[in-house]
């Protein structure tokens, strides 16, 4: 079979090209360059040139073909924008998630194929599965990585069918202290690599200055808002049905100033996002403030003392229907209809309990237990056992 790697220059895609040569497959090494401004990359990190590099020794260690394909106006236009424009609203978005969908499992997927390829691999601790149905098709199962610690299935979590039917990830049998000794058994030059702790395939990014490429820096305040607010002790409403109490639990409470104290300033509301309790510059607290909100059009963030402040948590979140990916097509849910499945809304959270519920207006998933710093933009993702099968934007 001909497979075609991505290669990024680190050791887990290094190792997916020696374990598919091993196993008697023809492979190509593709390397993405989907960043080129240097400026806003850590300087104490590679930049894509030192990784291209060992992509390179490790392709010619193993003695098959590489290249370099340029899909740097690709990624700035599908995930440097959508970025950008994600926190100018005040979002919070993933762009490793959207990478994986919009760039290396479709137009490198594409690309790929063109040059005759049956598959292609990453470097992803997950795993793909299929089994064939009743009317004999067959159906692709995407199944976390067997390194709790590194299982990368939510990254993948905006996959189609049709994408994991062309996908291998030969590592996610494997843990990372096996990926790494299988290089150094072999002499990979990416042996003992640091992990990338960057945006997907740039390097590692000082966020914020990434950002103020294009988002204009504006002082703003910001407020305190204390435990006795009156929105915290409101008694919940009597429902009439579920769905108006998945509305309930998953609003998002809307603060004014006039409901707390300014005890600061900030540079600009869009650098920041719920949960952060870094770069707010607050002192004279027992216990460190947390950004529970944000006024985009006033520029103004609220925060709240704690880790258990109230306004952290909510125990349900929403997703519009618009925003809805099943991996399992057979298994999407019909309005009124419900499902349990355990579900994660960022990477490396451990797997909660919760329902799932499809409604004529919207989608929800509701936590058995209230969960803390929930945020617009993010990509909640939901799971049968190990098997990821659906995932979606929270609005």
């Amino acid at each position: 079979m001909k497979v075609v790697v991505g290669l990024s220059g680190g050791v887990d895609s290094s190792v997916t090209a020696y374990l598919l040569q091993q196993q008697g497959h023809e492979v190509i090494a593709l390397f993405m360059r989907n960043w080129n401004d240097a400026s806003v990359t850590l300087e104490d990190e590679c930049p894509w040139v030192e990784d291209s590099n060992d992509a390179l020794m490790v392709a010619q260690k193993l003695g098959i073909p590489f290249q370099v394909i340029d899909m740097s106006e690709l990624y700035k236009e599908r995930i440097v924008d959508y970025m950008f424009d994600e926190y100018q609203k005040g979002r919070t978005p993933n762009p490793d998630v959207l990478c994986n969908r919009e760039v290396k499992f479709d137009v490198f997927m594409k690309t790929a194929m063109s040059l005759g390829a049956d598959k292609v691999a990453t470097g992803h601790y997950a795993r793909v599965d299929s089994t064939i149905d009743e009317n004999g098709k067959e159906v692709f199962h995407l199944l976390a990585g067997k390194d709790n610690n590194k299982d990368q299935s939510y990254f993948l979590c905006q996959l189609s069918q049709d994408q994991l039917s062309k996908a291998l990830f030969p590592i996610g049998e494997l843990t990372k202290p096996e990926v790494r000794e299988i290089a150094k058994e072999i002499g990979l030059v990416t042996a003992d690599k640091k992990d990338s702790q960057g945006l997907c395939f740039i390097g590692k990014v000082s966020l914020p200055t990434f950002l103020q490429q294009q988002l204009v820096p504006k002082e703003g305040e910001i407020v305190e808002i204390f435990r006795d607010f009156a929105g915290f002790a409101e008694e919940a409403p009597n429902f009439e049905n579920k769905e108006e109490e998945l509305k309930y639990l998953s609003r998002n409470i809307k603060y004014e100033k006039a409901d707390g104290k300014v005890i600061g300033k900030h540079q600009g509301a869009q650098f920041y996002t719920t949960g952060q309790s870094k770069g707010l510059g607050i002192g004279g607290h027992k216990e460190s403030c947390f950004v529970i909100s944000r006024d985009m059009e006033n520029n103004i963030i609220f925060v709240g003392e704690s880790h258990s402040f109230p306004g952290l948590h909510k125990k349900a979140l929403k997703i519009d229907n618009s925003e809805v990916h099943w991996v399992r097509e057979d298994l999407r849910l019909k309005a009124g209809e419900s499902m349990r499945v355990l579900a994660r809304y960022r990477y490396r959270q451990d797997l909660q309990e919760a329902t799932i519920f499809q409604f004529e207006d919207a989608f929800y998933v509701e936590f058995d237990k209230p969960q803390s710093a929930i945020a617009e933009g993010q990509f909640a993702a939901w799971y049968l056992d190990d098997e990821l099968i659906g995932s979606g934007v929270i609005s």
